[in-house]
């Protein structure tokens, strides 16, 4: 079974990446698990730049299909705040119960109707060949009034999506899969592989 690469040491993405890629008729690692160290600069402009910069980053080391993935929540009434730096806003170390706190509290007095925000995620495929190809996956939401569930994990417990009623920190790992940026992004890059390899 040929090799994909999923370049992230996140441990609860690789679960959520695992159970919608399964079947696709690749065997996925991680970069840990495929033993390879590389602290890259994302220096991009946009999600879809960082996670190109990821992946091909890791396919010259690697000489093997390697997905990446750049994503992140935008908050409309804060600039679309943290943008590409949700993973490093307020400082990488911060933990995410004091980023959600105060993004929070910066929306204070924020009515409903402009509490507008989104994920975002892109991914990135990058071949052996040089070749690379993107998709991108969001989720249109509210920012909550106060974090509320424990699954999922980073600012999952302050993005509220209305027609559930619920935050998507409040769902379980089925019904977030199917409806969450992830989850679309990599139903698309499978979608994608699927077509290519039927070239």
């Amino acid at each position: 079974m040929e090799k994909l690469i999923f370049a992230t040491g996140n441990k609860n993405k690789m679960i959520e990446i695992r159970e919608i890629l399964k079947d696709c008729g690749y065997e996925i690692l991680s970069m840990k698990e495929a033993g390879i160290e590389a602290d890259i600069v994302e220096d991009g402009k946009t999600f879809e730049e960082n996670a190109v910069i990821k992946a091909t980053a890791i396919s010259k080391i690697a000489g093997c299909l390697v997905l990446a993935d750049d994503s992140g929540l935008e908050v409309d009434c804060l600039n679309k705040e943290p943008g590409i730096y949700s993973a490093r806003y307020m400082g990488e170390d911060t933990s995410y119960d004091i980023k959600n706190k105060n993004l929070i509290e910066r929306a204070e007095g924020v009515p409903d109707e402009k509490r507008t925000a989104r994920f975002v995620c892109a991914i990135a495929a990058a071949f052996p060949d040089g070749r690379v190809i993107t998709r991108t996956g969001t989720i249109e939401g509210r920012l909550a009034y106060e974090p509320a569930g424990e699954n999922g994990f980073g600012y999952d417990p302050i993005f509220y999506v209305p027609e559930f009623g619920k935050t998507t920190a409040e769902m379980s790992p089925e019904e977030k899969n199917k409806i969450s940026h992830r989850g679309k992004a990599l139903r698309m890059m499978r979608q994608a592989l699927e077509e290519l390899d039927n070239v």
